[in-house]
């Protein structure tokens, strides 16, 4: 019987599979043929839309496309961390639904969206539901100002380019300590209220470091404009000779592995989980959340990992471009890397004590960061 039900199983789970394999596939071409949809769909506007509404509709559009690839990321990104760990610890990872798996996260997403959606008695109920709407927001609105490349009349393709991207990024992004603490307060929960206030003391404090790198790097290139930020960094030997990671050895290299392990605080990942440290806190500050709104933390939480590797890849490692020429796909499969960097890290290394935490931070972080900050604006001022 359980056979014969095996047998039923792996016949509808076979084209199934199929689904996530030819979705990515068409995410991937989609990305790498941005700048020709772009300019198709500008065409487009330009003849079927009255003037005054061209530039909201291209807004719009825009935004449902970053948002499309945000509501795809944690599904595939989960299925890769779970084998990542799998294959760390000799283990196989999800392999029943679908083929190796494939199709777990989206089982997943279907038992969470039908989930039971509790809310303590004594919570704080405007807190506790605008908590995960706030964490999602802070994440989907930092997208706003990522370019994805230039096309060849030099229109940046972005839903808003800002002169001052890099400084909208740095204010937006502190959404997101609010929002934890929001979760945490308005849990009525000792742990849930640990949790918040642990990752509201972490965020602001690693949010000082990652703020003084980011100055690193405009120091250098004299704008807070990022495709400035990334055209300083196109040509050299091979492309990628001037990628600012090779330029001001070894000063920038330090620069990029401080900001990195920033974005691993920010995003309270391994080893900076501690604000929601299952050992000691249950599960921290989204103790009491259930269904959808336990899953908007974690769309949020995959969501600025991708946005700290792509902002990352833009500052450091030339953006969209790479040796093979520019493309977004360059620039996503960058930042898509990073991101398995973080994984990695997390099945490597242990989590820190608060106080290591707080100590790593203040004791080492922000002296070496700002030791770098005037070096290398001194070292530009001499060149």
């Amino acid at each position: 019987m359980i056979t014969r039900f095996r047998q039923i199983e792996m016949r509808l789970m076979g084209p199934l599979t199929l689904i996530p394999i030819v979705l990515c596939l068409v995410v991937l071409g989609t990305i790498a043929a941005l700048p020709m949809l772009a300019a198709v769909i500008s065409e487009l506007v330009g003849d079927f839309v009255p003037a005054g509404l061209q530039h909201l509709v291209v807004v719009v559009l825009g935004t449902a496309g970053f948002v499309g690839i945000l509501a795809l990321n944690p599904i595939y990104s989960i299925w890769l961390e779970r084998k990542v760990a799998a294959h760390v610890q000799d283990r196989l990872g999800p392999m029943r639904v679908g083929w190796h798996g494939l199709l777990q996260s989206f089982a997943d997403g279907v038992k969470l969206l039908f989930k039971e959606d509790l809310i303590p008695r004594d919570a704080d109920r405007v807190l506790f539901r605008l908590a995960p709407m706030l964490a999602i927001a802070s994440a989907f609105a930092a997208f706003a100002v990522v370019p994805w490349g230039v096309r060849e009349d030099g229109v940046v393709l972005a839903v808003s380019n800002l002169n001052i991207g890099v400084l909208y990024f740095i204010a937006i992004t502190s959404l997101g300590a609010l929002a934890v603490l929001m979760a945490g307060w308005g849990s009525n929960n000792k742990y849930a209220l640990y949790g918040g206030m642990r990752a509201a003391a972490q965020m602001v404090s690693y949010e000082i470091p990652t703020a003084i790198l980011i100055l690193v790097v405009v120091a250098q290139v004299g704008s807070l404009h990022i495709p400035d930020i990334v055209a300083a960094q196109s040509g050299g030997l091979l492309g990628v000779g001037d990628w600012l990671i090779f330029q001001l050895f070894p000063l920038n290299l330090i620069a990029f592995v401080l900001f990195f392990i920033c974005g691993l605080a920010e995003t309270n990942r391994t080893p900076f989980d501690i604000p929601e440290a299952e050992s000691e806190l249950v599960a921290g500050f989204h103790t009491e959340y259930s269904g959808m709104r336990f899953a908007f933390f974690f769309l949020a939480e995959y969501g600025n990992m991708l946005l700290v590797s792509m902002l990352a890849a833009l500052l450091f490692l030339g953006g969209w471009v790479g040796p093979f020429g520019s493309n977004p796909l360059i620039f996503f499969l960058k930042g898509f890397g990073l991101v398995v960097v973080q994984m990695w890290l997390r099945w490597t290394l242990p989590r820190l004590r608060v106080d290591q935490l707080m100590g790593v931070c203040w004791k080492y972080v922000i002296p070496i960061s700002f030791f770098l900050l005037i070096a290398t604006t001194v070292i530009k001022g001499l060149m």
